[in-house]
């Protein structure tokens, strides 16, 4: 039986700033048709590598290959199977909500434009949001645009940058539930950076830790759970955030065809 192409290789991938070397020449990859998530604390080089995914940012050195595609070579040919969203990056504020999705369905070239972007305003409730200028919406109404924005074109590949920050619990819920209910209908790969714990646990089917630019431990979150003798992802991540993941007990490696036994726990909850 044959392995599958991952949907995401990266291989020493650096990015300098000058002095300052904000990736270290990591090297992982993400089995298509799961969820990955990057974690780390504030600077450890999540946001500069999920940018330099999508090709906003050109690497120092190292390459990065997305749906087989390198990506330093000829982007344009992954950037129509991929989509981005981020809590982070708004949509143009004076544009409506029907204006913005129309606009980015035009740039994806995605078919049937009208009928696609009433279907997402039906599955994110967007319909009482449509004619209103982006900028006026609150945070949990802009993370449902946003999200609609990123589904346009179906992607194959989906990145997430923060995607639950400043919701509340139960908007937050809802995004968690559309996420993975798009995942188990497409088969799609996410690749998820997060500081919610709870959300990692629920979604993910491996992890990538980074401090300070460098890789510094991966597995699934149960396998990391078990080798840091913790009770949950949250005290791992403060453990390797904090300089004490030298005390984790190396586990036998996963064969990354092997599909993880977390893809059959995520949650069923409905929004």
């Amino acid at each position: 039986m044959s392995t599958p192409t991952p949907a995401i290789v990266v291989s020493g991938l650096v990015k300098r700033y000058g002095a300052v070397e904000a990736v270290r020449g990591i090297s992982f990859s993400v089995r298509a048709g799961t969820t990955t998530a990057l974690l780390g604390g504030n600077g450890a080089g999540k946001t500069t590598t999920l940018s330099m995914l999508l090709g906003v940012l050109e690497p120092t050195a190292g390459d990065v290959r997305v749906l087989g595609v390198d990506m330093r070579r000829d982007r344009r040919a992954a950037l129509p199977r991929m989509n981005f969203t981020s809590p982070y990056v708004d949509l143009p504020k004076r544009l409506t909500v029907a204006e913005n999705l129309r606009v980015f369905a035009d740039l994806y070239g995605v078919a049937q434009a009208a009928e696609r972007v009433a279907s997402l305003a039906r599955e994110f409730d967007l319909a009482g949001l449509m004619r209103q200028p982006y900028g006026t919406l609150s945070a949990g109404q802009r993370t449902r645009v946003s999200l609609a924005k990123a589904l346009l074109n179906g992607p194959e590949l989906l990145l997430l940058d923060e995607p639950t920050a400043s919701l509340d619990p139960d908007v937050g819920d809802r995004v968690r539930t559309w996420l993975t209910g798009y995942q188990r209908r497409t088969g799609c790969t996410m690749l998820l950076a997060s500081h919610n714990m709870v959300e990692v646990e629920r979604m993910c089917d491996d992890v990538v830790m980074l401090r300070e630019g460098s890789v510094v431990d991966q597995g699934s979150p149960a396998d990391l759970v078990a080798r840091y003798g913790r009770g949950t992802m949250e005290e791992v991540f403060l453990d390797v955030a904090r300089g004490r993941d030298d005390a984790a007990v190396p586990l036998p490696q996963r064969d990354p065809a092997t599909p993880s036994s977390r893809a059959g726990e995520r949650g069923t909850d409905s929004p």
